[in-house]
């Protein structure tokens, strides 16, 4: 990459612009990483580029930060995108980053990083059980238990006793680091078939990261309490020390729920952009993000926003509309007018159960496709659920971390309903729908649903949250029993298998409850 001095010419607002289209064309959950450390997770964010006084700027932003670089040089290498920026008001250039992969190690540094951790965490545990031997530890992939080479499996043996231990090195992802608990479940249920005929399996060790529990904490608190005996561990590798954590606590749950907005009002406030992009696609779903906020999608595929915009020129607000598919964000005007057009008549003659399987915008987002189905006809689901009574996309914030549940309804009963969807195949599916699970109970018990405006009208059932589990039949994970057998008695939980044509209309093909589970689970024990 060129200095910085040279300030490239050949790096224009639509030149840049093009290069990250087609870098994130294949990357559309890419990393943004400046200075060695990760700034922003695309798939979670937004960015625009722009020119002003013969400056080519990158926007960047999510709901945790905002930032604003001039960037002076371009270049892809090696599956990454690095900029050359130059932050405002500071002279000395820094690296800016887009990374495809998210773990940015080789594969040699990867596998010297957990052989290392494997041995120094079984002297930890070597240390803190003591009597148990430690045994039968690897990191091997093991494709027919859907095992991967990031998650640490061994068993601590006593006797006729034994615990099975799954644990994460603190270089890999969160994102990996969450998924330990579901690796950790199916490394239980394979070791207690393997040892049934000579040991008890009586439980599981899940070691994590110091610092980085929280969410499978929540987790581990709505597992069956008989089924096993869970234990939590977080690692400090700097002075190889094991600390227990408590698995019946549930951590720091969600202390904030988003205020429910007056759809009406936000539709009448934005009454001539929706009339202007209906103009174009009459067919188009409005959503109301916000009282200054609305989305416009096509089957789920958010194509453009409106939003309340301030001018810091002259401290007016006013409205603007922004178009794009992808992390991208242009601002609607005459310039690209046109642009817009094209893109929604594009996604208008690809976007429906008909069109070119193989084009992205028909590929793209296929659970929003599929919420947006299901929120318009939640009773294809459950003949029990309102229709009047839906909520998409819900706000759910925990201190680990954010997110959105995907349908929050209401049964005519008036018990609340949690539904996760997936339209691929997904093991996570199950602790997945227990983290809004917790969240939406966490909120019901503290009367937080009325108090900020859901489901008016409705005195809502002291019923704990019904959790609809959700996929097509032949898209649901292989694993996905073995994990459901292990949630705690106090959820309710149904798995529903829809018919792989979805997009021509939901129906549920297959249903399964706990009542299925029981006695499995008991020969698990027994094992």
């Amino acid at each position: 990459m060129r200095r910085a001095e040279a300030n490239n010419p050949s790096v224009t607002p639509d030149s840049l612009s093009q290069m990250l289209s087609d870098f994130l064309a294949g990357a559309r959950a890419a990393m943004v990483v400046e200075d060695g450390a990760v700034v922003f997770d695309l798939a979670e964010s937004k960015y625009s580029v722009s020119g002003e006084y013969n400056k080519c700027l990158l926007h960047l932003w999510s709901s945790e930060r905002n930032v604003v670089r001039r960037v002076l040089d371009a270049e892809v290498k090696s599956g990454t995108l690095r900029l050359l920026v130059q932050r405002m008001g500071k002279n000395r250039p820094t690296k800016l980053e887009f990374c495809r992969d998210r773990d940015r190690r080789s594969p040699a540094a990867r596998q010297t990083a957990r052989v290392a951790y494997s041995s120094r965490l079984q002297k930890a545990l070597g240390r803190n059980f003591p009597g148990w031997s430690v045994v039968r530890f690897t990191t091997s992939m093991d494709l027919e238990h859907s095992f991967g080479p990031a998650y640490l499996r061994g068993l601590l043996q006593q006797g006729q006793r034994a615990l099975a231990v799954v644990g994460v090195n603190a270089q890999e992802t969160q994102a990996t680091v969450d998924g330990a608990l579901t690796c950790g479940l199916l490394w239980l249920d394979a070791c207690r078939l393997a040892q049934q005929e000579r040991r008890l399996v009586e439980g599981l060790v899940v070691v994590l990261p110091k610092g980085t529990i929280a969410v499978t904490q929540q987790r581990m608190a709505h597992l069956h309490p008989t089924a096993a005996k869970w234990h939590l561990y977080e690692f400090d590798e700097r002075e190889d020390a094991l600390i227990a954590a408590d698995t019946a606590e549930c951590g720091n749950l969600a202390t904030r729920l988003v205020c429910a907005t007056d759809e009406d009002l936000a539709c009448e406030r934005f009454a001539g952009s929706i009339a202007r992009i209906r103009s174009i696609l009459p067919q188009c779903d409005v959503a109301v993000l916000s009282p200054a906020l609305i989305s416009f999608r096509l089957r789920g595929l958010e194509f453009a926003q409106a939003r309340v915009a301030h001018d810091p020129r002259n401290f007016q607000s006013g409205q603007e509309i922004v178009f794009g598919v992808g992390a991208e964000e242009r601002v609607l005007d005459e310039r690209n007018e046109s642009q817009f057009v094209d893109l929604v008549q594009l996604a208008a003659a690809v976007r429906h159960k008909d069109g070119p399987k193989t084009h992205p915008l028909w590929r793209m987002h296929p659970e929003r496709w599929l919420e947006s189905l299901v929120f318009g006809n939640v009773e294809a689901l459950d003949g029990r659920l309102r229709t009047e009574c839906v909520y998409s996309q819900v706000p759910a914030f925990s201190a680990a971390d954010r997110a959105m549940i995907d349908v929050l309804a209401l049964t005519r009963e008036n018990r609340l309903v949690v539904i996760e969807l997936k339209a691929d195949e997904d093991f996570h599916l199950p602790l997945q729908g227990v983290d809004y699970w917790s969240r939406v109970a966490w909120h019901q018990d503290r009367g937080e649903f009325r108090k900020f405006g859901y489901f008016p009208g409705h005195e809502l059932s002291p019923q704990k949250p019904l959790l609809l589990l959700v996929a097509p039949a032949l898209h649901v994970h292989p694993a996905t029993d073995a994990i459901l057998r292990y949630l705690s008695p106090e959820i309710e939980w149904e798995l529903l298998g829809i018919d792989e044509r979805w997009r021509e209309g939901v129906r549920v093909v297959f249903r399964k409850r706990p009542s299925d589970f029981r006695s499995q689970i008991a020969d698990r024990r027994s094992a």
